[in-house]
């Protein structure tokens, strides 16, 4: 019998928090850049990702390093959980150092079963305001998995996209990359820097990339190669992870509608990331 998790739908909470300065500085030298946004300027895209993260205490943590299950989240007793997607409109420019109110709505959840077992998919509608202005709407989708048994079987080959790029830029990911981004998130989840979690219990081969940083890495590449117009949308979706010290590329064309098609594209040439881009 499948349990029913229709009481959460519409749950809220809601967070409030300055865009410090400080954590922003600390995301522009994680990222290497030349120059860190001040204070007024709009927040890049992606970055809000730094700001209204749950703080637990450690005592209130699960084996995995997330908080435990309840709370604003459905109580899902699947084991693994991860951010597979989102679709963000960009709304209005949220300066540094502002004072910022974000609300959260759970939208939808959903069960379905997968090649390897039953699958929860949540769906939660975020909406971050400056002095009562939206600026950014994201509906993010959560997913929560069994756990792959081992000795499940040999993965299949990856498959090369077939994309054509206009652009394209190498990426490495390293340790000090994913333990600095995990920090700034205050994201407990032990597959981003506890190498032998991540080998022995979740079944991957290394530490994973965050999908969120590579999402903004991907929302950069796309400010790069957009005639310096900011940002109206942006969709993505995680298709394989990623891994540290395994270069990756960050690539894009063009679309005849005016937006960008963004994708990362792992080292044996498999699709890791889509994404579309659309400017204001």
């Amino acid at each position: 019998m499948t349990v029913s998790y229709d009481a959460w739908i519409g749950r809220e909470e809601e967070r409030s928090e300055q865009i410090l300065g400080s954590v922003v500085n600390a995301m522009a030298a994680t990222l290497d850049l030349e120059r860190s946004p001040r204070a007024g300027e709009p927040l890049p895209p992606g970055w809000q990702w730094l700001f209204f993260n749950p703080v637990a205490r450690r005592s209130a943590l699960g084996v995995d390093g997330h908080p435990q299950r309840g709370g604003f989240l459905p109580p899902i007793e699947l084991p693994r959980r991860m951010w597979a997607g989102s679709r963000i409109r960009y709304l209005a420019d949220l300066p540094v150092e502002a004072q910022a109110t974000r609300r959260s709505r759970i939208l939808k959840i959903e069960n379905k079963t997968g090649k390897r077992g039953q699958l929860w998919f949540v769906t939660v509608q975020h909406t971050i305001s400056c002095d009562g202005t939206p600026c950014i709407s994201e509906e993010q989708d959560i997913v929560y998995r069994e756990v792959t048994p081992p000795g499940a079987g040999i993965a299949a080959a990856p498959q090369p996209y077939d994309g054509v790029p206009q652009w394209s830029r190498n990426f490495e990911p390293d340790t000090t990359l994913l333990f600095r981004y995990s920090a700034l998130t205050f994201n407990g989840h032990r597959i981003h820097y506890d190498q032998p979690y991540a080998r022995d219990e979740e079944g991957y081969p290394d530490l994973v990339v965050h999908g969120p940083l590579t999402a903004t890495l991907l929302q950069q590449f796309a400010l790069e190669h957009g005639g310096g117009r900011p940002l109206a949308r942006f969709d993505f979706r995680g298709v394989v992870p990623l891994f540290v010290g395994l270069a990756f590329q960050l690539e894009g064309q063009q679309v005849e509608d005016g937006t960008l098609a963004l994708w990362a594209r792992g080292p044996d040439g498999e699709l890791a990331m889509s994404g579309t881009a659309a400017f204001r």
